[in-house]
């Protein structure tokens, strides 16, 4: 089985080629089918030996296409104090991409 963890978005995901994974928003200015390099890989497993990065693995890198961009379901937030009259209401939609990850190298 071959397979990395990669960190991206303040967040660590197990990879494998093949696998399809949802990440934070990286920039406005990648479009569908556009290629998307990691870098920061902190661990590599080809099956027989596993690479431990400190903290990344030098020289390893994910190669990713882009499959989708949009924004998450909406969350409400809501601010509430008793007795005073104070009430506030907002929603947020996190913006997200998913990514197909073609090859660990």
């Amino acid at each position: 089985m071959n397979f990395a963890v990669i960190q991206t978005g303040g967040k660590q995901y197990k990879v494998a080629p093949g696998e399809e994974i949802i990440i934070e928003k990286l920039s406005d200015d990648l479009k569908k089918g556009d290629k998307i390099i990691f870098d920061q890989v902190l661990l590599v497993n080809n099956g027989s030996k596993t690479l431990v990065g400190t903290p990344t693995v030098p020289g390893a890198t994910v190669e990713a296409t882009l499959e989708e961009q949009g924004r998450g379901d909406k969350v409400v937030v809501i601010h509430y104090k008793q007795k005073s009259r104070y009430f506030k209401k907002n929603g947020h939609r996190q913006p997200f991409m998913k990514v197909k990850v073609t090859a660990i190298k």
